[in-house]
């Protein structure tokens, strides 16, 4: 999941144990360090969450970045790469609502800026945190993605309080509208419905929090590890599952001692997550091909995505946001190939989710897909996530122009294109 998830809270440094995939914003590495030594997973995110205030937004900006900069020393120096660097608003419309349109949008373009300027990834928070969604929040949404400006952003379909069902519809426009206007329907990577997902995750689109200022959460992205235990376990589920979550916990450990030195230096810890890609990211889109081949759609798929989710439960420590492997369709060259072929669809996916992932990332569809249509793809994901009580994310990407049996026509170096598949 990645232009583009999991957390935790504070006091002492508690990790989020998701062994997942994420995909949120674009890869601005910039890290070399001294050199990781080999296998060591790389940080994918390391987020910062600010409280922005209209009047001195600029410099909050820098020194969060500052910021996050230093903490992207402090992990160099300690044996890991750093790939991406991000910053998290509150809801953007606690900034932007009492400027009027113009100011706001004007505003949003300036952060979109500032992230580009200083190397880090801006997420501007839900634009719908309830079950009643503000045409006014909806309105500067659609406007910001409808230029495929580099601000993700989110709507909580489904919460504690339940399924929001306004919002599912709302979520269900938004992505019908930007995918039509937006530049080759690129717009709609920036965007996620996500149920059930606590604030404080690193990850984007899903990223939100509010009343966490100086606060920043980790990611780390673990395909190599997850490769080289499955690699030597055979199929072994048990074994599998106890060997990678020890795996997982020793690298978690090298990081906790880390974050604790940036700590020190006067960000907060609000949490640590293990990820895992089926590829090394938009790094590099061949990917790891053991891994891949353990998630593909073939017998024992379902078992391979459970044995990485129970291994990350089984590591110490209090976990929020996305937890489990994550299946991000155009992001993943194999999985891409897999969804053009048919043998992956929206139903395998979402069967998937039970046991893992983050529900529907990086989906394309047709650009004849109804609104009605994207709202009940939507609605299955919020009712998945409430019923198991899991976050999972719907981030559906129509294609406006294009049929099922064409190719998708993204022209964005983090995706690969696939054929678009009926709806059924």
């Amino acid at each position: 999941m990645e232009r583009g998830d999991i957390s935790m809270w504070r006091a002492m440094l508690r990790f989020l144990v998701g062994v997942a995939v994420a995909c949120s914003g674009a890869a601005h590495a910039t890290a070399v360090g001294t050199g990781p030594a080999p296998g060591t997973p790389p940080v994918r995110a390391s987020t910062a969450f600010v409280e922005l205030d209209a009047t001195r937004y600029e410099e909050q900006f820098a020194q969060a970045a500052a910021r996050l900069h230093a903490a992207q020393a402090v992990f160099e120096q300690g044996g890991f790469s750093v790939q991406t660097l991000r910053i998290t608003t509150q809801p953007y419309m606690h900034y932007v609502g009492a400027l009027g349109r113009a100011r706001a949008l004007a505003l949003l373009a300036r952060l979109e800026e500032l992230g580009k300027t200083n190397n880090v990834l801006v997420d501007i928070g839900p634009a719908v945190l309830d079950d009643r969604p503000d045409p006014q929040a909806l309105e500067i949404l659609a406007a910001v993605h409808g230029r495929a400006a580099q601000l993700d952003a989110s709507m909580l379909i489904a919460a504690a309080d339940g399924i929001h069902w306004h919002t599912v519809r709302a979520a269900a426009h938004h992505v019908w509208q930007v995918a039509a206007t937006s530049p080759r329907s690129q717009g709609t990577f920036s965007f996620a419905a996500t149920a059930m997902l606590a604030q404080g995750s690193p990850f984007f689109p899903g990223s939100w929090h509010q009343g966490n200022d100086g606060r920043f959460s980790v990611g780390l992205q673990s395909a190599s590890v997850v490769t080289e235990v499955f690699g030597r376990t055979h199929g072994d589920a048990p074994r599998a599952i106890g060997e990678l979550a020890a795996a997982l916990g020793g690298y978690a450990q090298r990081v906790e001692r880390l974050a604790q030195q940036v700590e020190a230096r006067t960000l907060e810890i609000l949490g640590l997550r293990q990820h895992a890609r089926t590829t090394e990211g938009r790094f590099d889109r061949n990917g790891d091909r053991s891994l891949r081949a353990a998630i593909l759609g073939s017998p024992g798929s379902l078992t391979a995505a459970y044995v990485i989710t129970e291994a990350q439960r089984r590591i110490p420590g209090a976990r929020v946001g996305y937890a489990g492997l994550m299946l991000p369709v155009l992001e993943d060259t194999r999985i891409a190939q897999r969804w053009s072929e048919g043998a992956i669809g929206v139903d395998s996916l979402l069967a998937y989710s039970a046991v893992c992932g983050t529900g529907l990332d990086t989906v394309p569809l047709p650009g004849d897909v109804t609104e009605a249509q994207l709202a009940r793809i939507i609605g299955d994901v919020a009712v998945l996530a409430h019923r198991w009580h899991k976050p999972l994310t719907a981030r559906l990407q129509p294609v406006h122009g294009r049929s099922a049996g064409e190719m998708s026509a993204f022209d964005d170096s983090f995706m690969v294109n696939a054929k678009l598949q009926p709806l059924r």
